[in-house]
């Protein structure tokens, strides 16, 4: 089969150009639904700007499809219909908004006063039911009337991950997400991915967290000056000399003797 009719994300010679600068080089790239693929390399690489050519958010030449539907040509709000969603680095939230206000309002269109029917029951039960369940996948069952602002960083991640589920999403591309967490907290982020993969939607992450990145992923991609100098599973990411030479230094083995 061919990308544009399979399941799943699939880009083809995806580049993005900023003046002479060539950010993305001809990016092919694959997730398929349950899979969780990681996207790694040195700051500068061309990642996130990877992401935003896919979710709209740069110009960007080449392909992208997600479920067999064709999305390069279309802008951000209609990729993010069509399921593509995606969280952000940081300032993601609104931190005088309760978890519940955040969620809707990047889930349902209307405006505030839409969100404020669904969460005090004038309206339907569909926006609590959605808050509902993406708060369940994250595990932050109870939290919807907690404000932002009085949230961990750990539990501000995840509500960005549940904001990014709600509605239709096919395909999650988690940017950083693991950032500024302590090392517990990056443990309990890694079970919440796996268990998103589980429930369907592929997932792209980009993190800096390679202990993250190796375990959780199926497969792993390896960007280096906007192009992809590596694709296979983290076991022989760990070793290959090109990504130890680009990014990782020295063989995860030998870090970790």
């Amino acid at each position: 089969m061919s990308a544009e009719t399979e399941r799943g994300l699939h880009t083809r010679e995806l580049t993005v150009r900023y003046g002479g600068l060539v950010a993305n080089d001809s990016v092919a790239l694959d997730v398929e639904p349950g899979q969780v693929v990681g996207l790694i390399g040195p700051n500068g690489a061309g990642k996130t700007t990877f992401v935003d050519a896919v979710t709209g958010f740069t110009p960007a030449q080449g392909h992208v499809w997600l479920d067999g539907l064709q999305l390069d040509q279309l802008p951000p709000h209609r990729r993010r219909a069509a399921g593509l969603s995606r969280t952000w680095q940081s300032g993601e939230l609104f931190a005088n908004l309760t978890v519940a206000e955040n969620i809707l309002v990047a889930a349902r269109p209307g405006g505030l006063r839409r969100i404020w029917h669904d969460i005090v029951g004038t309206g339907d039960r569909a926006g609590r039911e959605l808050v509902e369940r993406a708060l369940q996948v994250v595990g932050l069952e109870g939290a919807a009337g907690t404000t932002a602002r009085d949230l961990t960083l750990g539990q501000q991640k995840l509500v960005g991950v549940a904001r990014a589920l709600a509605g239709r999403c096919g395909l999650l591309l988690l940017d950083e997400p693991a950032a500024g967490l302590d090392s517990n907290e990056s443990v309990a982020l890694a079970r919440r991915i796996r268990d998103i993969a589980v429930e369907g939607p592929g997932i792209l992450l980009i993190d800096h967290d390679m202990s993250l990145v190796l375990a959780v992923c199926d497969v792993v991609y390896v960007m280096e000056f906007g192009k992809i100098i590596f694709a296979g599973t983290p076991t022989d990411a760990r070793v290959d000399p090109a990504v130890v030479a680009a990014y990782l230094g020295v063989p995860m083995e030998s870090a970790h003797a």
